[in-house]
């Protein structure tokens, strides 16, 4: 059993060094670019496609289609990020991810109908897989810089992806509303293009030797199966809202591009929040994360369900209850969100897996790719649900996908204490039995 890294007391709080916090600062720009870049989309994208004759499915395809193509590349990048070096894959990544979302910046200037629909898809598939490649190496070199305090460090690095959430929506939905479509793409994604000189300065890099361990073997651990079921519905949620959000609102309440960004910050806010605290809570007692998650689970099968509302249970819809449901969604990813990715580098660990960063470059890898099958998931499922029932049952399915994982994340729980006690009350059994046969068996003693 390996444990350097997740000792038995979970938590060793210290001063970091100057380089520790460049690189804290580095990993946290990469949080923040990426993001936003990611997310000034949901306001404004999806009418503007229905403009070029994109259908809702197909805007769900588009936002899907970025999913798979992460999915591909955090595999594969993940499995070989020691041969292709942890510094040159982020560097690499934000370069083509910043690229990507210039030219995506030009594309309302063709032509509509499949031109139009065709180009959306390649230039966010390679966007996608730019960002696989920077967020998996900002993953792993985070878990091998800060062994000992993954949760916390990544926890408030989540605070800047949280910001990235919080100003891409109103911030992409002021710029269309006041410059038009290109603004928006072309001034985040020069941005992003800036941090890459600045990374290029300060990352470290970090030589390690390749492992001969495969996802397959991973994936043997009942937890880690588990723990990345997890991991899917929390996507698979966040998906499916950038996805069918802004048509939802806009539609229902007749809100402006700009207000719908607004609404958006009630998601984006309590995770912000929520992350770094959950993040120091978990290294602290990291025997919580667990039930951590299950918190969550049940937090976000509560919120989705009061979305819409579900129909079922014949409430009307309100602004403020989409607001407070949304608040609720944004803290529950963070009880979620933030204990996964730990447990499964426990998981790696107790299962024989090498330390070091091409484990960590696995775990990183699995991590971007069910995250990004939920991704996948949540824009096309909830996009073909919302077209043909309505966007109140897509939102009640996602609560439905967030209980199972508690109903399996408790009896996991429940299974594991079960398990305990058997083994204590074994080891006491035999402790009596050899207590008592030592009463009768003469004893050699030697003076």
């Amino acid at each position: 059993l390996h444990t350097e890294g997740f000792p038995a007391s979970g938590f060793k709080p210290r001063m970091f060094l100057l380089r520790e916090i460049l690189t804290l600062i580095s990993m946290a720009s990469v949080n923040f670019g990426s993001m936003i870049c990611y997310s000034i989309l949901g306001p404004f994208f999806p009418t503007e496609a229905v403009k070029k004759g994109a259908s809702q499915t197909v805007v769900g395809l588009i936002f899907g289609c970025y999913a798979v193509s992460n999915l591909i590349g955090s595999l594969v990048l993940g499995k070989y990020i020691v041969q292709i070096g942890a510094k040159f894959m982020l560097i690499a990544g934000l370069f083509v991810s910043s690229c990507c979302t210039i030219i995506f910046g030009f594309l309302d200037r063709a032509p509509a109908g499949p031109i139009f629909i065709s180009l959306c898809f390649i230039v966010r598939s390679l966007d996608a897989v730019g960002f696989g490649a920077a967020m998996t190496s900002a993953f792993a070199m985070t878990a091998k810089i800060f062994p000992n305090n993954v949760a916390t460090v990544l926890g408030s690095l989540e605070i800047f992806t949280g910001l990235g959430l919080i100003l891409g929506p109103p911030l992409g939905g002021w710029l269309y509303q006041s410059f038009g479509y290109e603004v928006p793409f072309l001034s985040l994604g020069c941005l992003l293009l800036i941090m890459v000189p600045f990374n290029i300065y300060v990352l470290p890099s970090i030589e390690a030797v390749p492992s001969k361990d495969s996802f397959f073997r991973l994936l043997t651990h009942v937890k880690t199966i588990l723990v990345c079921y997890v991991v899917f519905t929390l996507s698979a949620g966040l998906g499916f809202l950038d996805a069918t959000l802004s048509l939802f609102a806009i539609n229902r309440f007749g809100l402006s591009n700009g207000y719908v960004g607004l609404i958006m910050l009630g998601l984006s806010l309590p995770y912000c929040l929520a992350s770094p605290l959950i993040g120091y809570f978990t290294d602290k007692y990291p025997a919580t994360r667990m039930a951590v998650l299950v918190t969550g689970g049940i937090a976000a099968t509560i919120g989705f369900c009061l979305l819409g509302p579900a129909p079922f249970l014949h409430i009307q819809s309100h602004l403020w209850l989409l607001v407070v449901m949304l608040g609720l969604i944004g803290f529950s990813l963070g009880m979620s969100a933030i204990p996964t990715f730990p447990e499964i580098i426990t998981c790696a660990y107790e299962i024989g897996f090498e330390e070091g960063l091409s484990t960590l470059g696995m775990v990183s890898g699995l991590f971007g790719a069910v995250w990004c099958t939920g991704m996948f998931y949540g824009p096309i499922v909830g996009g073909i649900i919302v077209q043909h029932l309505s966007f109140e049952w897509a939102a009640t399915v996602q609560g439905a996908l967030a209980f199972l994982g508690v109903s399996i994340s408790d009896l996991t729980l429940c299974n594991v204490k079960w398990s305990g006690s058997k083994n204590n009350l074994g080891s006491n059994t035999d402790i009596k039995n050899e207590t008592r046969s030592s009463l009768h068996e003469p004893s050699l003693i030697v003076i």
